[in-house]
């Protein structure tokens, strides 16, 4: 099976962890062994992830210089899918013996200059502030902030996933049976220009969608969103909540779940098993199993499907 499996922010950082190379290096060398798993058992790979906590870190520090000097958050995006991805291919190496080439591409997505998300900013990224420090960030920097959880964290746009202009050097290497790792923080945002060309415009795009989108694009068999909670849950947050294990994306669709975590997860999911293929989300440790129909939540159009 072909199989696209994005990494949540836990991959990377866990809540309340610093921001430092060594807490990321020790996340992602766990979730590598789990992801190692999928390849051992014949599978091709894809691998995504997030990038809200870095890109959000190399923007404040692009604060500290004059406004002309700082970088756009495409060049960000970028930045930090050259880290990331040389961080989750080194340690893929380690964890596959060697014997599976690795690579990691800087993936270009392209977004519509006319999409309302540039009016509505929502995208989390950077580190998380209490209100009184978030309002004063937000007004010094001229952000746009919201609640996430019981902290404040600074939102920027977030356009909807339209193409993948580097889809043939995608398939090219997975051709070649590499391990690729890509479409980091929801790829590079850019824009197409009437002429054709292309240009970075200041963004970033939900992970879990652009992963929907490539998962679709490759003719995936299958598209995992790897966290930290076990499912998706029924009733989330109330006494009678209970793991949801397998659904068609039509039931799923009316599951009440939180709109700034899960929502995006599952209407990602959604949209994929809308395609015929079989969506699963669960914790990354459980990666195999949830394939497999053994652990986390199951989105297929057949709900009573087995992978």
């Amino acid at each position: 099976m072909l199989i696209v499996a994005a990494l949540g922010g836990n991959a990377l950082l866990k809540r309340g962890e610093p921001l430092t190379a060594e807490a990321q290096r020790t996340n992602v060398r766990t979730a590598a062994k789990s992801l190692a798993k999928l390849v051992r058992a014949g599978h091709q790979l894809v691998i995504t992830h997030g990038n809200g906590p870095q890109v959000g870190l190399l923007a404040l520090q692009g604060a500290a210089y004059k406004p002309e000097e700082a970088y756009p958050l495409d060049v960000l995006g970028a930045e930090t899918g050259g880290m990331i991805g040389y961080m989750i291919e080194q340690e893929m190496e380690n964890a596959l013996g060697h014997d599976r080439p690795v690579a990691t591409l800087l993936t270009q997505v392209v977004v519509d200059r006319a999409d309302p998300a540039f009016k509505n900013p929502t995208k989390f990224i950077g580190p998380v502030y209490e209100k009184a420090e978030a309002e004063s960030r937000a007004a010094a920097a001229g952000w746009h902030i919201a609640a996430d959880g019981d902290k404040w964290r600074r939102v920027v746009p977030s356009p909807a996933p339209k193409e993948i202009p580097d889809m043939r050097v995608l398939k090219l290497l997975l051709n070649q049976g590499v391990v690729v790792i890509c479409t980091g923080g929801g790829g590079i945002p850019v824009l197409r220009r009437n002429d054709g060309s292309m240009t970075g415009v200041e963004a970033v795009i939900d992970k879990d969608a652009a992963s929907a989108l490539l998962a679709h694009e490759l003719k995936a068999d299958a598209l995992l969103l790897l966290t930290d909670v076990d499912a998706v849950y029924r009733d989330f947050g109330t006494p009678t909540a209970a793991p949801v294990r397998k659904v068609t994306p039509a039931q799923a669709r009316t599951l009440d779940v939180p709109a700034g975590s899960m929502g995006p997860k599952v209407m990602a999911a959604c949209d994929f098993a809308d395609s015929g293929g079989i969506s699963g989300i669960g914790r990354l440790e459980d990666a195999l199993d949830i394939l497999n129909g053994h652990a986390g939540t199951l989105i297929t159009k057949d709900a009573t499907k087995n992978a």
